[in-house]
């Protein structure tokens, strides 16, 4: 049951361009498409992917968001209504629309639950080296640059398809810290 949950990549050579999964906002579409590979930065690790996994929670969200027509798109995200609005009041109608228009126009890169190998090491990284396992906060792409923060080193006994929920699990684990529970009592 696992396996339908997890997006698969065809592993091919590091090249100039890679494979990525976007999620256009304007038109709602999600594409797989050939974008230029990452390059490495400091502080930072390149990543040829192995597994990626789909959240269905959060990456659902997003595409119907992309699919919502404007209205719907502006009642999902008051805030950014709010900023729409007060932009108009600065800057007037025609520059703000075009702004925002830009905005939904760039391709929104889906995926955040990424395991794969290290190719790559940026400058300041010491804790990694190249052809460590590794989990990340990486997109479904081909290959990866994520800053070392969000990398963990992906233990021997743990499958790649185990470590993808990485992520996952340290997003519910956060919850649970912030929340501070105590003994005796009872959380839904």
């Amino acid at each position: 049951m696992l396996i339908k949950y997890l997006f698969y990549f065809q592993i091919g050579m590091y090249n100039q361009n890679i494979e990525q999964i976007i999620q256009d906002i304007k038109t709602g579409d999600t594409i797989l498409q050939e974008v230029p590979s990452p390059s490495i930065k400091p502080g930072s690790l390149l990543i040829r992917t192995t597994r990626s996994l789909v959240s269905l929670g959060t990456e659902k969200m997003l595409v119907d968001f992309g699919k919502a027509n404007f209205i719907q798109k502006a009642k999902q995200q008051p805030d950014k209504l709010k900023m729409v609005l007060d932009k108009i009041k600065t800057d007037g109608l025609r520059p703000t629309m075009e702004a925002v228009f830009n905005k939904l126009g760039q391709p929104l890169p889906l995926g955040y639950c990424n395991v794969g190998e290290v190719v790559a090491i940026g400058k300041g990284v010491k804790e990694f080296s190249i052809g460590d396992r590794v989990a990340s906060n990486g997109n479904h792409a081909e290959y990866v640059c994520v800053p070392k923060n969000l990398v963990a080193k992906v233990p021997n006994n743990v499958s790649d398809n185990e470590a993808t929920f990485t992520v996952i699990g340290a997003i519910g684990l956060q919850g649970i810290r912030l929340l501070k529970p105590t003994f005796g009592e009872t959380i839904v």
